[in-house]
């Protein structure tokens, strides 16, 4: 069955979640006459199918291969997509198709926000992350030597392509992985999303608990059953509700004035572990421990109960999910401090009061950051 969310932005566009989506592409594509083809050297095959369909449909197709993950989002290999674009005469009219995960998705809507200041693209998700986060809200952006996302812009796609086919290949850690952006969406804001993986989770394991008994930081992936396996008859849902909830936030605050800082819980911290690993996490292992982080320091500043500080640590640790870093607070805080909630010198955490309901944090005290860091120490 085939879903389809519609975002209200600035243009309102579609996301489209089901299985074997590739039809969708011409519609979205549009009036262009050259297509750019924005895709990982690793996902070729994805990359060519698009392309057949695009040829089939008329369109002149051109394929630029980019390196995987985020090695992908620097301004070299933006460079060399726009070089692609010019030597190939690209005009505003045309449009640009970005294959792949979160990173690509960020580097091909960036590379389309720039060209000629703006052109139409659509992405195409391969990842769960990409699915529910990445691809969906029209921010685009690319990493620098100071941090991750620091140059980047607002750029409303013309469409997007959830084909949960392309998850069935995808690696185990990169589908935990994106599960951690999932889980956010939970805790900010449907807390069914919660429910429902707290439930798979206990059929497919009875000595998993479900919500009526809360899992155990201990409920680690049950051995010789995937995660993915076991979350698979909810996955549809997940995505749809995922996608919904983005989809209400970017409609209400496209360029995040307001409430679309909700979408950053756990990032944060979470941003800076990534920068200061340099980039081997994944961004949803980074941001799971940013999210435990975060409700800690809620605790700590007296907002949040300990009931949701634990219920945050289980289903991390039920997925597969770090929950834990042993890295130096003082390695963290420069990272932290260009982070787009920060306001001047003040650091600005997204936290909750409870599940459902996230807040602003300004300025907490540096003993109560220590203390929520010492929390997640290893």
């Amino acid at each position: 069955m085939t879903e389809r969310v519609t975002v209200h932005a600035d243009t309102p566009y579609d996301v489209v979640i089901g299985r074997d989506l590739y039809g969708w592409l011409p519609a979205m594509v549009g009036k262009a006459t050259r297509v750019l083809i924005v895709v990982p050297a690793v996902l070729t095959h994805y990359g060519t199918a698009v392309r057949e369909v695009l040829t089939g449909a008329g369109y002149e197709t051109y394929v630029a291969e980019v390196p995987d993950a985020e090695a992908q989002k620097t301004v070299h290999v933006a460079e060399f997509c726009w070089s692609v674009l010019g030597q190939c005469g690209f005009t505003r009219t045309d449009a640009v198709v970005a294959v792949g995960g979160g990173a690509t998705t960020d580097l091909g809507g960036w590379v389309a926000a720039t060209w000629l200041r703006g052109i139409r693209v659509v992405h195409v998700a391969t990842t769960v992350l990409g699915m529910v986060d990445a691809a969906v809200g029209g921010k685009t952006g690319i990493n620098t030597s100071l941090g991750k996302n620091l140059v980047g812009s607002f750029h409303t796609p013309a469409g997007v392509i959830c084909d949960t086919s392309m998850l069935d290949t995808l690696s185990e850690r990169d589908y935990v992985a994106g599960l951690a952006e999932v889980i956010k969406t939970g805790f900010i804001a449907d807390t069914r999303i919660l429910e429902l993986i707290e439930e798979a989770l206990a059929e497919s394991d009875p000595g998993v608990a479900s919500d009526a008994v809360p899992l155990s930081c201990d409920d680690a992936p049950a051995e010789g059953l995937p995660v993915s396996a076991r979350l698979n008859p909810v996955l549809p849902e997940l995505i749809q509700r995922s996608v919904a909830v983005k989809a209400a936030v970017v409609s209400e605050d496209f360029t995040e004035q307001g409430s679309r800082e909700f979408l950053n819980y756990g990032h944060t911290l979470g941003h800076a572990i990534e920068h200061h690993e340099d980039f081997q996490w994944r961004h949803g292992e980074a941001v799971a421990v940013g999210m435990v982080f975060a409700a800690e320091l809620a605790q700590v500043a007296g907002m949040l109960d300990a009931s949701v500080v634990a219920r945050t640590r289980a289903l991390c640790s039920a997925v597969g999910l770090p929950t834990t870093y042993d890295g130096a607070w003082e390695d963290l805080q420069d990272a932290m401090q260009r982070d787009k909630k920060t306001r001047g010198h003040m650091l600005r955490f997204i936290v909750l009061t409870a599940a459902g309901e996230p807040t602003r944090l300004e300025g907490p005290s540096e003993d109560m950051l220590r203390e929520a860091f010492a929390r997640i120490a290893a």
